[in-house]
Formats: structure tokens, sequence, C-alpha cells
């Protein structure tokens, strides 16, 4: 069993089916704060601009600095374009390059063709992917307990909500090692008293906040806002690695995936679990030179909520301009 790195959610189950382990270089990447910023300084050494997303520069040093992945199922279509130029990087250094797309119109053939395409460049069979569906659904359906857990019953922090929805992309490449993690979790929340961080010493209860965008690259974001009353009940990116719907059709599980398809499938599930999970506001992140800045003017016209613009670069923590800004749109909400 070889080891395939990931750039961001894919078809895991095609590389399970082909008895391969999934490695997202994402967790990897950002697992470690202080190393995290180094491997963002060696891709900046080896010739990468400053003006390219934090999250590319160290996904492709990470890769280099593990040298057990030697195949990287690289994302062309529904994530960020600076992959196409980093899939060449990482061919100089000899690893090989498995491309898959997702088709911009979420069009059903052709999502079925790339499936196939994958199914074939690992050697594997469609009897053995859905195998390997069942065997997954099973495990997602704990993580989707944590969430039901975070927003309705009030028991889980908004990063333990983060941690275990965006470990969904590989499992940690062991899938029964995850839900067997998961279920102790679960067992233990069971037993909390339901959160309620205090709101600035006030009675009022916490506010409840949804976080939309990619996951943030600050490991401090989440902490910053429970000291300061608030705490993230709905993750949006991170939730749907989980494949929060139940369908028997491989297909449409990834088409239903609003990930990596145009902004408005987005806005339309940021709407819908907003309204469901009672949410004061929502804090848009977005990647510092990613085009998904632009998105933010659809998004604020979309929803009907107040919307905080949160721009980050580097894994180096909240800087003071951020954490001034989510100050004020906390005491707005207050107010």
């Amino acid at each position: 069993m070889s080891k395939i790195g990931l750039t961001t959610t894919v078809p895991v189950e095609v590389i399970f089916a082909a008895g391969e382990t999934p490695v997202d270089l994402n967790n990897i990447f950002i697992s470690d704060t202080a190393e995290a910023m180094k491997r963002i300084e060696e891709a900046e050494l080896a010739g990468y601009p400053r003006s390219v997303c934090g999250w590319i520069k160290g996904l492709y040093s990470t890769a280099l600095k593990n040298p057990e992945i030697g195949r990287i199922v690289a994302v062309t279509q529904g994530d960020c374009s600076n992959t196409h130029a980093l899939m060449e990087t990482w061919v100089e250094h000899g690893i090989e390059i498995i491309p898959f797309a997702f088709p911009y119109d979420r069009d059903a053939d052709m999502l079925k063709l790339q499936l196939d395409k994958l199914v074939n460049a690992l050697g594997t069979t469609w009897d053995k992917v859905y195998e390997q569906k069942k065997r997954l659904d099973a495990i997602r359906k704990l993580a989707w307990e944590i969430d039901r857990l975070t927003w309705e019953e009030n028991k889980v922090k908004g990063f333990e909500n983060h941690l275990y929805l965006v470990s969904c992309s590989d499992f940690n490449g062991d899938p029964e090692g995850f839900a067997a993690d998961m279920e102790r979790f679960i067992a233990e929340v069971k037993e909390r008293e339901p959160i309620n961080i205090k709101n600035k010493g006030r009675k009022k209860r916490e506010l409840r906040i949804g976080f939309m965008g990619v996951p943030p690259i600050m490991p401090d974001l989440y902490d910053f806002m429970e000291a300061h009353g608030a705490r993230v009940v709905f993750n949006e990116v991170q939730r749907q690695f989980s494949m929060p719907f139940e369908t028997e059709d491989i297909v449409e599980q990834y088409r239903l995936y609003t990930y990596p398809y145009n902004i408005f499938g987005r806005v339309e599930d940021v709407g819908r679990e907003a309204e469901r999970r009672e949410l004061d506001g929502i804090v848009h992140y977005t990647q510092s030179f990613c085009y998904r800045q632009i998105e933010d003017l659809i998004v604020r016209k979309r929803l009907d909520y107040p919307i905080l613009n949160l721009e980050g670069e580097n894994p180096t923590g909240l800087d003071a301009r951020s954490k001034m800004r989510l100050e004020s749109f906390l005491q707005m909400l207050r107010d």
C-alpha cells in the first residue's frame, strides 16, 4: 500500500479501492504551525512568488518533504487555478501527477468520465469503488453526528468541529482508526454540559457564527472568537468534505458536493444552514491573492445576514488588523 497525495477533496473511494492510502497534503502542511511557515519560506526560496497563495506554496514544499508520496491526485478544475503550475513544478521533481477535474456546470456525464479516468489510472474497478463507498459512508455518519452535536446540542467547539470534518478529506489515511477516534469523541462530548460561552460578562447567550470559505490558514481563529463571546457552529467547506447527503450513486454524491462548483450552489447551502442553525452572522474567509475574494460581492447580495470578509495569508496567527475587525464585527452583532 503506497501513499497518494491530494491537493483537495477528491473521490477517495477510488484510491481506497485501489489499495492505496490517500494523504491530504493540506492537513499535513497545516498540522504543525511552526513547520508550516518554514514550508512557505522553502517554496519562496525555490522561486515561488510572494503573490501566490500560502496554501499552494505550503503544498509544494510539503510534498517534497514526504518522499513516500510518489503520486498526487491534483484537481485541475474546481479548486485553485494555481494548481496547474504547482503540478508542473512537482513533475520537475519526479512526482507523478494524476489530474482530476470537477466540471464547472456539474455535468453528470463529464463527472462520470473523470471518475472513469481515475478508476483506470489507479487500476481498480467500479465494484470495488462502491464497496469503499459503503465503508466510508458509514464513517461519514459519525462526522455528521459531531456536526449535529455542534449546532443542535451545543456540545462541540468550533475548532473541534473543524478538525473532524476537515479530516474527512482523507480519513487520516485510516478510516477505521478515524472512526474509532470519532466514536470516542462523541461518547465524551455527550457527557458534557451544553457550551454557553460568556459574552463579555453579559447574560446574553453566545453569538452563533457561520464560517464560509476554505478552511482557515490561521490556527487561532476559533479560540479568538470564543474568547470574545462567539462560537462557530457552521463550517461550510469542512462540512462539505464529509459529504453531508445520503445517496447511493457516487457520481451524484460528488455532484451534490458544493465546493468545486459555482458560488451560487454554495450560497444556497450556506443560506439553508444559516437558518437551520440560527446564525447571528457569517465570517466569509478568503485567502490572500485568491480569485474567490471576488465572489464576496455575490455572497453579500444573496445572503441576508451580517457578513465579515476576513482575509488570511500565512499560518502565523491572526494579525492585529484581523483581530480588530473581528472584535468590531462581534460587537456590532451584540449591539
